[in-house]
């Protein structure tokens, strides 16, 4: 699926937890009506997307198991409430992506208990069965972990059956099997369901990698261009974004069927450099891996984040330190690349493994004021008042994470150079300290020169030659720069983008 450069593309996305977020009915359970009541805070921060974790019913917390892919889990509402908010959120110019799990089923999907029953029912062959000597006859009765899946025996018993089913991320699980014509006719339904008769603007596709179990993994591209197609005949300005949890040369192909996908290489690349402190060539990095995705799709779009669900917060990496974590987003929201916010990353919010902690309730206030909002599905382990300030505080704050985030997303989306999506705008500047990263966002009349201090110590920034036309400061978190820069010390953790003199009528963006 070649992305429409004609058609809009959201500058600045939000992941939500549902469960987490917002709680309009005071049973400590986040819901559709809470986040429709945060519309106004998002569109505010500058969101112009949301990325909604699965809201189908689900035996889960997390609903990645899903038992009705027509329905709305009863804990976070209706589908009049989901409706309402596909309104409310367009009325602000947000669009809207759902989670769509095409990997796998709950076995509680009525597909899978009618499967379940006997190899010869109509809905076996929607899942994978084999018989233990065809298991090992194959070599695959065990895997390598990977990142997004530490199962290493993935067949699992059907009682009184002589047949196993194949269930990558869990036995209540079980995968789908896209051989099936009936199946794909199913999605079909599903798709047209969503974005026709609803009306969403989009899906997060969940482990596109591996739609087809690693034995056949040559068929997953086919399914894509497959599932392209089921798109562009439902709605062709929809969008796709892919979770394609893998290296670059293997993210690269999908380019040429989903319009984004999420760039993992990158995420874990950030996390390293915070806490290290040291760059890692990224730049560099970020441009050959462009050339490679290039290849597939000229018009690419790169989704960055610094972390998502599955991951440990990205305030937790580097240790709850308060100028990392808005050195985090400095570096975030001045790539190029269409970037996404974790829910809460713009206050700070901490988690660690296991996956509940890392999807704790934002904390939209002090737990001792009215605060029925924050949601208490879970007791908190890492973001609490005590470890977090809540947004209540943060938002008149103006040295704070909040107002941090929410300052450079006006900055992104202010100037060309910095929201430019596709052909992603990137050239690499060498200041000779591997503690700097420096590069260009080039632009035909206002490039942009970015420099992030990546130390703990104030750092001599001398500018090359061909480089002493920016001067003019753009943003800076650096009390003491002022309006121009042509070199001296940039304190520690500190960011500053400058652009050229002849283009110094660039808005001044204050922190």
């Amino acid at each position: 699926m070649i992305a429409d450069k004609s058609k809009f593309i959201p500058r600045v996305c939000y992941e939500i937890f549902v469960r987490s977020f917002c709680d309009s009915n005071g049973d400590g359970i986040g819901d559709l009506k809470g986040i429709i009541s945060k519309l106004d805070y998002l569109a505010d921060l500058g969101i112009e997307a949301i990325w909604l974790t699965p809201i189908h019913p689900s035996p889960s917390y997390h609903k990645y198991d899903v038992v009705d892919y027509f329905g709305i889990e009863p804990e976070y509402g209706t589908i009049y409430d989901f409706r309402r908010l596909l309104y409310e959120a367009h009325t602000r110019n947000i669009e809207i992506y759902l989670d769509l799990i095409v990997n796998h089923t709950s076995t509680l999907h009525p597909w899978f208990t009618e499967a379940r029953k006997s190899p010869d029912n109509e809905f076996r062959k929607f899942y994978w069965w084999m018989t233990p000597p065809q298991i090992e006859t194959l070599g695959i009765s065990k895997r390598e972990t990977s990142d997004d899946s530490q199962v290493v025996y993935p067949w699992h018993d059907n009682p009184e059956d002589q047949e196993k089913y194949y269930g990558l991320f869990y036995q209540g699980m079980p995968d789908l099997n896209y051989h099936s014509p009936a199946l794909r006719s199913e999605l079909e339904k599903i798709i047209d369901f969503w974005l026709v008769e609803i009306g969403v603007d989009g899906f997060r596709l969940d482990a596109a990698r591996h739609i087809f179990p690693d034995w056949e993994k040559q068929h997953s591209l086919e399914f894509w261009d497959f599932f392209a197609g089921l798109i562009k005949k439902s709605n062709p300005n929809a969008f796709t974004v892919g979770e394609v949890w893998a290296e670059t040369e293997e993210v690269a192909p999908y380019f040429a069927h989903l319009d984004a996908t999420f760039h993992f290489d990158l995420s874990f690349a950030l996390q390293r450099i915070l806490v290290s402190e040291q760059d890692e060539n990224l730049i560099q990095k970020l441009l050959e891996s462009y050339t490679v995705f290039a290849r597939y799709n000229p018009h690419f779009i790169d989704a960055i984040m610094l972390t998502n669900h599955d991951q440990e917060r990205i305030g937790s990496v580097v240790e709850n330190h308060a100028e990392k974590i808005k050195l985090a987003a400095s570096i975030l929201l001045t790539l190029p690349g269409q970037p996404y916010i974790y829910y809460g990353e713009e206050i700070g919010m901490l988690g660690a493994k296991p996956d509940p902690y890392i999807r704790e309730p934002f904390l939209w206030s002090d737990r001792e004021e009215n605060n029925n909002e924050t949601t208490s599905w879970i007791d908190a382990k890492f973001t609490t008042s005590k470890t977090v300030t809540p947004l209540s505080r943060q938002i008149n704050d103006p040295d704070s994470t909040y107002n941090h985030y929410r300052t450079l997303i006006r900055l992104r989306k202010a100037l060309p150079a910095l929201h430019q999506i596709f052909e992603p705008n990137l050239a690499h500047v060498d200041l000779y300290d591997d503690q700097i990263m420096a590069f260009l966002r080039t632009h035909v009349s206002n490039p942009l020169l970015v420099i992030h201090n990546l130390s703990g110590f104030g750092k001599n920034i001398t500018m090359p030659g061909v480089l002493s036309d920016f001067r003019h400061v753009v943003f800076t978190n650096d009390p003491k720069i002022t309006t121009d820069f042509s070199g001296g010390t940039l304190n520690a953790y500190a960011s500053i983008i400058l652009a050229g003199s002849d283009t110094a009528d660039s808005p001044r963006i204050e922190q």
